[in-house]
């Protein structure tokens, strides 16, 4: 899952950055309203945590944008008024969801796995194929009944190949789904990663490679 942290409280923002990372989710962050409509104009976020009062563009405006564009990427609009009339106000603009600070970070990880789950096609909150069992919520993974012990990027990437049901999934599309801005696109860190989450999931092998095209499950 890929998420762009929009807050100008560049302490906070940080800190739910390395958390959300931490989830084996890819994260860009960014301080301001104008910087957010650039990269959401540029990358598909499967969720938008966006602070509502920010300098440059307004929350308010980069969500109202975000909306008539028809995005794709779900809203988790964050403020520090709890009040009814903002709550209302802010799922009018369009916000999927709404976050009054200070709040309990395991219940931000909660809403933005819900909320990535409504951005793609309707998939149950724990993943199964192939005998292996991945469950997003508490970061654990079984093949056959065993847990595997798996690193974020590698959870990342077999939760990517087992929300794609089959279908082939470019290296590119893992890149962009499991790592955030800063990966080289003309490293090998794909075909790496790759490689050890087959190790650790043992045989028979279930990640094929499909070559010119990606990988699938």
């Amino acid at each position: 899952m890929r998420v762009l942290v929009v807050e100008d409280e560049r302490v906070l923002a940080d800190t739910v950055a390395v958390g959300l990372r931490r989830e084996s989710m890819a994260v860009d962050v960014v301080y301001d309203g104008d910087t957010a409509l650039e990269y959401t104009a540029v990358n598909e976020y499967d969720v938008v945590v966006l602070d509502r009062d920010l300098p440059g563009t307004h929350g308010d405006d980069v969500a109202r944008s975000l909306v008539e564009e028809s995005y794709n990427g779900r809203i988790l609009m964050l403020t520090a008024s709890d009040g009814v009339q903002d709550k209302v106000e802010g799922l009018t603009l369009g916000a999927d969801d709404y976050l009054a600070k200070p709040f309990a970070f395991p219940e931000l990880v909660a809403r933005v796995h819900a909320l990535g789950r409504r951005s793609a096609p309707p998939l149950p909150p724990v993943l199964e194929r192939h005998g292996i069992t991945l469950d997003p919520a508490n970061h654990q993974v079984y093949r056959d009944g065993n847990e595997i012990s798996l690193t974020p990027k590698e959870f990342a990437v077999l939760q990517v190949l087992m929300r794609a049901q089959g279908t082939v999934v470019s290296a590119e599309g893992l890149l962009e789904k499991a790592w955030d801005e800063n990966a080289d696109p003309f490293t090998n860190v794909v075909r790496v990663t790759v490689m050890t989450l087959r190790k650790k999931l043992g045989g028979p092998q279930v990640i094929q490679t499909i070559p010119g095209a990606g990988y699938r499950l």
